[in-house]
């Protein structure tokens, strides 16, 4: 009886044990058949490379200034005694824009034309007396030049009353104005900012070598922060015939017209110099472009091949995708854009979303930029 028990034991034991082997066989198996079975395609997202006529263009950075541009200040010490314009106002040649008080110089004027007057009565009658040999040669001429200091004493004082009437030198925008009626300034004194922006001037700085490429007349193209969506065009008028010694960079200016008034001196301008030639080149969209140590490199998608060269197809019938990690020598970036100037050709299929998820020979899917945001590896 107590044998019996124990091989009905060991028979339930045998099966729990068998039952524990087959499950654990059926969980191994299945794990080897997971990793066995191929990997899922990573999506990404590509672009041909073109071969464009790319302009090449010597980039740089400038500051606007006004075609004419001046602080206005006073000669002469005196009081205000009259603001003749408004702040910002467009004002003309030759324009009144500030009077001090002169009453001092008028009267002093007025006491050296009597004096001229007088002079010139003398001098009148001592040449009447001299043409009949009735007055002497030196006493004539101590008259005439007692006539000649007093036109220049007139002139002189004629100069300083001038000088107490502030006239606009040009044509021009003036700014706000720095004084007031009955403020008393002396030699110096800024009144306001002129600034005759109907033309401006961009000034700029290129290296040395860039030298042999510029020509007054070429283009400019810029760009500023106040209107980031446009562009303006001028051309190099000038050229300075010395390098900087610290920098070794040359002094370059544009001109362009301002109708609008739109650009103000002072703004900062990212600018471009548009050269004439034009070369054929292979260009890619910058995202292509993975920038490491150890270089810059694309992903290059291509069909995969067996051992016997032949293109291997998916269940559906279509190619099997895989990409190259190819290293490159890029140049000039511009609008979104990169010039490789060697390791790719043109018509190539880059990778320019996903290179995260990449390594060389990953098995990829190509969509397109929305499904690869979306989709669950992107998160």
């Amino acid at each position: 009886m107590l044998l019996r028990r124990m091989l009905v034991m060991l028979g339930l034991f045998a099966l729990v044990v068998a039952a524990l082997a087959g499950l654990k066989i059926q969980s191994v198996s299945a794990q080897i058949a997971q990793f066995s079975a191929p990997k899922p395609a990573i999506s990404v997202s590509a672009a041909n490379s073109e071969q464009v006529q790319w302009q090449n263009r010597l980039p740089a950075i400038g500051t606007l200034k006004a075609l004419q541009g001046i602080d206005l200040t006073v000669e002469s010490s005196g009081t205000v005694q009259d603001v003749l314009f408004r702040s910002g106002e467009k004002v003309s040649l030759h324009q009144p824009l500030i009077q001090l008080d002169s009453d001092v110089e008028s009267a002093t004027l007025a006491t050296s034309q009597a004096e001229r007057d007088l002079a010139q009565v003398e001098f009148d009658r001592a040449r009447s007396l001299l043409t009949r040999q009735a007055l002497s040669k030196s006493e004539y001429d101590r008259l005439a030049a007692e006539l000649l200091k007093a036109n220049t004493r007139v002139a002189q004082l004629k100069a300083i009353m001038a000088k107490k009437r502030i006239l606009a030198p040009f044509a021009g925008t003036i700014g706000i104005r720095q004084i007031d009626v009955g403020d008393f300034v002396s030699s110096g004194t800024i009144i306001a900012t002129l600034q005759d922006v109907s033309s401006l001037y961009v000034d700029f700085y290129l290296p040395e070598q860039s030298v042999p490429q510029l020509k007054l007349g070429q283009r400019v193209r810029f760009s500023v922060a106040a209107f980031p969506k446009e562009s303006f065009e001028g051309e190099i008028n000038a050229i300075n015939p010395k390098v900087e010694n610290s920098t070794r960079n040359v002094q370059v200016r544009a001109i362009l017209s301002n109708p609008e008034s739109k650009l103000l001196p002072g703004m900062f301008a990212n600018l471009e110099v548009l050269l004439p030639s034009e070369d054929a080149r292979v260009v890619v969209p910058e995202t292509a472009l993975t920038y490491t140590l150890y270089g810059n490199s694309v992903y290059v998608i291509g069909n995969k091949k067996d051992d016997q060269g032949v293109e291997e197809k998916d269940d559906k019938g279509q190619p099997v995708l895989v990409v190259e990690r190819r290293f490159v020598e890029t140049g000039e970036r511009r609008d979104g854009k990169v010039i490789v100037l060697k390791g790719l050709k043109a018509g190539e299929q880059v990778v320019t979303a996903g290179q995260l998820k990449l390594d060389n020979g990953s098995h990829v899917a190509v969509v397109t930029d929305d499904a690869l945001m979306n989709s669950p590896a992107a998160n």
